[in-house]
């Protein structure tokens, strides 16, 4: 089998699985990611480790589980000792960098251990969680923070090129807008999501991102290539550039997803977190008709650059021997539910667009297939390494490649469920808890009926998707469905004692040392010879 030169790793941040048109969405088309999913495989049940930002990626990164590699919250360091993609592939020769988000923190404590510092090659690669930094930017940089960062930010040096002044054109251009008396609408609040950002279109995040994954592309050469063209948007701040910030109306709006019935006695945990600000603005008459024109116009915006970026590789050739993957690290509620943000384990959060391309004849077979396979975030680092050639590290990684179901095969062995999980201690819905910080965990198993949600110290949750799609009815107290919970229990258990923590010696390894055991001299129990 012919090995993959390339891969073109994308990544948009909050973007729902169900706000693309070869997903469904009637009014919200996506011409070019519906071609890509024309020329590879869509995978219609695809779910993240945890639906939050940092851990979310770190598990996409490491192919592991995020209890496993312990970033467990956005500023919760990636441990020195985990590897990443960049780990991986570098040995085989392949640039392995980012443009734009990762939203991972070096460990620093773990650095200094070990005398590392960021100026040096290693010490770079380390904070930056495996990869070069082409274009590293998390996209999160209001005035206070950027000055505690050092205020220097590579798009604000590039925007001021561009005739945008002040000291942080990010905030006061790219995610602002202008009042009718010349005042700034700072984007972070969200009644001025339907505004138009002062920034030019072409000079946008989204504009820029993509003409920096082309200009690493150009300048790699010939050489192997992993891009992780990571997008900021459609992640709040939700403003868009004109003319993306109107092209949706009240006609385009899917209706929100939610029930009175929520809200009489819910799960502890969820109706917490039902109860921060952030959910109880988005359940707010008005807030999310006003989000939605921006959140789609951000998704719009991205398909047209993606459009022309793809277009790009196809006149260059390269996209003949590059595998083209297009993802997300999570949803957004959008008041689904009666919640903001993400967080928990709705299908609106957890699970996520997955479409790969894979340049190969060996996938001609599936070529604009919908596969119903349940997947996970964590398969692809065992995707990108079998596909690459690279040793497959199974004692480390807890993900599987997806390369069978990409060439037209099914394991017969493939897995029934998929689990997904959090770690709330961040949070103010832990606070009105009075939960302890170590205490606030949440683990999700979902098969393709049931979901089963255990929160240490509180009731289940259980939902039947059969007969409750929308998952407005919680049958995690009742007696009715005692068995199912026990079942759906022990199978949560048998996932999370599976992970694998022995990652210093291969499997090899260890039957090796058994079978050398013997000959080393060391005799244990032996009475005589």
């Amino acid at each position: 089998m012919t090995k993959i030169k390339n891969i073109l790793f994308i990544m948009a941040d909050q973007l729902r699985w169900d706000y693309l048109s070869c997903y469904g969405h009637p009014h919200l088309h996506t011409p070019n990611i519906d071609r890509l999913a024309e020329r590879g495989v869509r995978f219609d049940r695809a779910y993240v480790q945890s639906p939050v930002c940092g851990p979310s990626r770190a598990s996409c990164y490491t192919g592991r589980t995020v209890f496993s590699h312990g970033a467990t919250w956005n500023r919760v360091p990636l441990p020195i000792g985990e590897l990443t993609l960049g780990d991986y592939l570098r040995p085989l020769g392949v640039r392995t960098a980012v443009v734009g988000k990762t939203h991972m923190v070096p460990d620093r404590e773990g650095m200094a251990r070990l005398g590392l510092n960021g100026s040096t090659e290693i010490g770079i690669r380390v904070s930056q969680p495996g990869f070069d930094p082409y274009e590293r930017d998390d996209g999160l940089h209001p005035t206070p923070m950027l000055r505690n960062k050092g205020g220097t930010l590579h798009y604000n040096d590039w925007l001021r090129r561009q005739g945008y002044e002040g000291e942080n054109p990010w905030n006061d251009y790219a995610n602002a807008a202008e009042g009718p008396d010349g005042a700034l609408l700072s984007g972070w609040h969200l009644k001025n999501s339907n505004l138009p950002a002062r920034v030019q279109e072409e000079h946008s995040e989204t504009a820029y991102m993509t003409m920096r994954a082309r200009e690493f592309i150009e300048e790699t050469g010939d050489r192997p290539w992993l891009c992780h063209l990571s997008y900021i948007k459609p992640h709040w701040p939700y403003m868009a550039p004109a003319p993306y910030h109107d092209m949706f109306g009240p006609e385009t709006w899917l209706p929100a997803v939610r029930s009175e019935a929520e809200r009489e006695n819910p799960n502890p945990v969820y109706g917490a977190f039902m109860g921060m600000e952030v959910s109880e603005t988005f359940s707010m008459q008005g807030v999310r008709e006003t989000v939605l024109p921006a959140y789609m116009g951000l998704i719009k915006q991205i398909d047209d650059h993606l459009g022309r970026l793809f277009s790009w590789l196809e006149e260059t050739g390269k996209d003949k021997d590059t595998m083209i993957v297009f993802t997300s690290d999570h949803g957004d509620y959008l008041g689904d539910h009666w919640m903001g943000e993400k967080e928990l384990f709705h299908e609106v959060s957890v699970r996520v667009p997955l479409i790969i391309y894979d340049p190969r004849p060996e996938a001609d077979a599936t070529r604009g297939t919908v596969c119903d396979a349940l997947v996970e975030a964590i398969d692809l680092v065992p995707t990108f390494l079998e596909a690459t050639g690279a040793p497959s590290a199974s004692h480390r990684l807890e993900g599987r490649s997806l390369q069978p179901l990409l060439h037209g095969g099914t394991p017969e062995d493939w897995r029934d469920a998929v689990f997904s999980e959090i770690d709330y201690a961040f949070y103010a819905a832990r606070e009105a808890l009075d939960v302890d910080v170590s205490e606030a965990r949440g683990y999700m198993l979902r098969t393709a009926r049931w979901k089963y949600i255990h929160f240490k110290g509180f009731p289940p949750q259980l939902f039947d998707l059969r007969h409750d799609p929308d998952e407005f009815e919680d049958l995690g107290r009742n007696p009715d469905y005692e068995m199912v919970r026990q079942e759906m229990h022990s199978r949560l258990l048998d996932r999370l004692t599976s992970r694998k923590n022995r990652v210093t010696m291969t499997d090899e390894g260890v039957r090796a040392l058994r079978r050398d055991e013997d000959s080393s001299g060391i005799l244990i129990g032996k009475w005589a010879p």
